[in-house]
């Protein structure tokens, strides 16, 4: 489960209170007794109430770049043997900043750590998500190719 903090609220097309995360999605906080008590999210105090806390973000499990994000900046084309260090230690993305790797040939082995710990092959079909804060790391499975993008909120640069 990830969770990310609360940074601001507002209401959706039908009127309904969205929260407002770091990592750039919304989720929904409905006052809809008696199957959900969230009284908090009908007053300004109540809302102001809550932000800093964290709420799960389902999106960021399922790596998903927000709506609205776009391509700040690529990296160069790295190779396996041009590959930097740094990538392939645990390292993370700064928070407000999502990753895009992209595999032109050959394919990247793609670990993410804790919290949600799980390993794909990256190849030029399939590319890699990365959260914001996320511990990960990548490692060359044989000759390859690839660059990574930084999206961040906003209009493309």
């Amino acid at each position: 489960m990830i969770e990310r903090s609360i940074t601001g609220f507002h209401r959706d097309e039908e009127g309904h209170w969205v929260a407002e995360l770091a990592c750039g999605h919304g989720r929904h906080v409905r006052h809809a007794p008696p199957f959900l008590e969230r009284a908090w999210v009908t007053t300004p105090e109540g809302r102001a109430s809550r932000l800093g806390q964290n709420l799960e973000c389902v999106r960021c499990e399922r790596l998903e770049i927000p709506d609205g994000w776009n391509v700040e900046r690529r990296t160069p084309i790295f190779d396996e043997s041009s590959l930097p260090a740094a990538l392939r230690r645990r390292h993370r993305i700064a928070t407000g900043v999502w990753g895009r790797i992209i595999v032109l040939e050959g394919a990247l082995r793609y670990r993410i750590h804790q919290p949600l710990e799980r390993e794909e092959t990256i190849a030029p079909e399939r590319p890699g998500i990365v959260p914001p804060g996320i511990e990960h790391d990548v490692e060359p499975l044989g000759p390859l190719r690839f660059l990574i993008e930084f999206w961040r909120r906003g209009p493309p640069a």
